[in-house]
């Protein structure tokens, strides 16, 4: 039997900048602790993400103890804020399809954003009475993640897509272009993922709620927030086009936290029930 682990667990403070890595992490029902609190958005309230702005990439906030924020991006000037959790709110859009509010900020992050962006950018934190639900098989909440509270990917998919890649002559990727939360390694078959209906992680009970479809964010190098090409998406559209979800490019799973817990880099990763053969429930959820 295969020796299937939790092989990298990692959260986004702020919806769109660079990631945290973590040995451990706090996963509640909208996810891993601090993951997509905070996001940035523009004058109308709408989001802001790497599909427009790949500069957001490598921008960088790490949470400290005693309720701050430092933002840094890769120079000296780096800025400390204290973090509201409740105050001032304003309108903010996801996607033009979901609607909410947010915890205004500091200005003075806002100015930060601003002259690395180049266009206006205001920071907002969810706030206390946040409620917005996912969808799909098991539909959860989420934050505000893109629609979902978690984003597993598994190493053996990686290495699939890679040696397609090599194999036309490109250069292989690293996973963070795809932003997981939790990445798995040990199985052998590419793709595993896709047909986990529910699993256990440490004390963390996960249940499946549809494939991740990708935008262009993947092509996005997360180090110099440059795009870099066409791959990975012209090498998943040869393998991995979703019909039952407008033909998209699928890569990972999305998942819902069933049960709160913790997770740790190293735990075993048990799938408890898997989905059935036949077509891919979760469309039919929309």
């Amino acid at each position: 039997m295969a020796d299937v682990r939790v092989s990298a667990l990692t959260y986004y403070p702020v919806k769109g900048l660079a990631g945290v890595s973590a040995d451990r992490a706090e996963i509640g029902v909208t996810g891993l602790k601090h993951d997509r609190s905070f996001m940035l958005v523009g004058p109308d309230g709408a989001f802001y993400s790497q599909r427009s702005l790949p500069a957001m990439a490598p921008l960088r906030v790490e949470v400290l103890d005693g309720d701050g924020l430092r933002l840094s991006d890769g120079s000296s000037d780096a800025l400390e804020i204290e973090v509201a959790y409740d105050g001032k709110r304003r309108d903010v859009s996801l996607f033009a399809k979901w609607f909410g509010a947010g915890v205004v900020q500091d200005p003075a992050a806002d100015a930060w954003f601003t002259e690395r962006l180049g266009r206006p950018a205001s920071l907002v934190r969810v706030t206390p009475e946040h409620e917005r639900p996912g969808w799909g098989v098991h539909a959860g909440q989420t934050g505000f993640g893109d629609a979902h509270a978690l984003l597993i990917t598994s190493l053996a998919s990686l290495d699939e897509l890679n040696a397609r890649i090599v194999e036309s002559g490109g250069e292989a990727i690293p996973m963070n272009r795809f932003r997981p939360n939790l990445v798995v390694s040990g199985w052998t078959t590419p793709h595993t993922e896709d047909r986990v209906l529910r699993a256990v992680a440490g004390s963390l009970e996960l249940g499946y709620a549809a494939r991740a479809i990708r935008c262009a964010v993947p092509t996005v190098d997360q180090s110099t927030g440059q795009k870099s090409g066409p791959e990975p998406t012209r090498t998943l559209a040869k393998y991995r086009r979703e019909p039952s979800y407008g033909g998209g490019v699928s890569f990972g799973m999305k998942a819902a936290v069933l049960t709160p817990g913790v997770v740790a880099v190293g735990d075993s990763f048990t799938v408890g029930e898997w989905l059935p053969e036949g077509p891919d429930p979760a469309p039919s959820t929309r």
